[in-house]
């Protein structure tokens, strides 16, 4: 066994902590990585509050992990030592259902095996994230990374990266679409990015006139502040699609009625309340509402290519494990731009 470094949540609602535990030893098919670096996911609040339930504690938080191979198995093909490497929000699945077969593991009919928050199935034992100063995977759920971007600033993409990717390829989105981007936040900012990258037009929808020059340095080539009714009257049957990342409750309705005909909103956030939507916001247009849920290993690693291609990172703020929850504090209240990463060479 591997005795292993972290910050934890001992218990749901407490504050995190620096916690010791072990890490599996590595296996024929797994790679140890000394972790670098670790983005500080908003799903990362809700389970250490055990807001989504089946919370496992002490938890140590973390599934947006870059670092470098220090160790390979035997059998070990894709990787080697000094090689960077990534980990995003699942370890494993049951690699034979349908949807495993078809590279959509993350919707494993078994069920995934979260990075953290999840039960190993050789063992039983816990998984635990990238709060920590290392890891062990198997190499079929470990990513590459490219050494032409920001190692920190990588991390992200990880999660934020691949959950706003993923309906953007699912939905092929390029040039010719107008995509609307509901929220700029750790979501929202990438979404942005990424979708101005394919091609489309993009137009960020907010409640805060204040972010319209960071929309705009960011790829938006439009801005709407949805709480001025003419701004918002001037997109009505606009969008093909609309990425809506916000997780706060809101009246899907009026942002329905932004779609044109045939037009999707991708949900992306999950506020604590189901939304209520009037059938009739739907079926005047034959518009949909859809959802997505990050992706695969093989796309998230064309995403990381793709990001590597297109000299596309996520925008931070780097943080020693010390402050992390301080920084979850700022987090709840949106001060972050626009997504906080843990420098692990802090953590002693």
């Amino acid at each position: 066994m591997l005795p292993t470094k972290a910050y934890a949540a001992p218990a749901a609602s407490v504050p995190l902590a620096p916690f010791d535990f072990e890490r599996r030893d590595v296996g024929a098919h797994d790679v140890l990585i000394d972790i670098q670096f670790c983005g500080v996911c908003h799903s990362d609040l809700h389970q250490i509050r055990d807001e989504w339930g089946a919370g496992i504690f002490p938890m140590v938080p973390g599934h947006e992990i870059v670092g470098r191979v220090t160790q390979v198995g035997d059998h070990v093909k894709n990787f080697k030592v000094g090689d960077l490497a990534g980990v995003g929000c699942m370890v494993d699945s049951c690699r034979t259902c349908p949807s495993c077969q078809e590279g959509l593991e993350q919707y494993c009919e078994v069920g995934m095996v979260g990075t953290y928050g999840g039960t190993e199935k050789e063992t039983g034992r816990p998984t635990y994230g990238g709060y920590s100063n290392q890891i062990v995977v198997d190499e079929k759920y470990t990513l590459k990374v490219s050494d032409k971007l920001d190692l920190a600033r990588v991390a992200p993409l990880l999660c934020a990266g691949i959950t706003t990717y993923s309906p953007l390829r699912q939905w092929k989105v390029g040039e010719g679409h107008r995509v609307g981007v509901m929220g700029l936040g750790g979501l929202g900012h990438m979404a942005v990015k990424l979708a101005a990258a394919m091609g489309a037009e993009v137009t960020v929808l907010s409640t805060s006139p204040g972010k319209e020059a960071d929309a705009k340095a960011l790829g938006a080539h439009k801005f709407v502040v949805t709480k001025d009714k003419e701004q918002l009257k001037s997109v009505n049957n606009y969008f093909d699609f609309i990425i809506n990342t916000v997780s706060a409750p809101l009246d899907l309705a009026s942002y329905l009625n932004l779609l044109r005909r045939d037009g999707t909103m991708i949900l992306l956030g999950v506020p604590p309340e189901a939304p209520q939507v009037h059938a009739f916001n739907l079926i005047g247009k034959r518009r949909r509402i859809a959802g997505s849920l990050i992706g695969g290993i093989a796309e998230t690693q064309e995403m990381l290519d793709f990001c590597a291609e297109h000299n596309i990172m996520s925008d931070i703020e780097l943080i020693d494990i010390k402050d992390i929850n301080e920084a979850y504090e700022r987090m709840l209240k949106g001060d972050v731009k626009y997504r906080f990463v843990i420098d692990l060479a802090t953590l002693k």
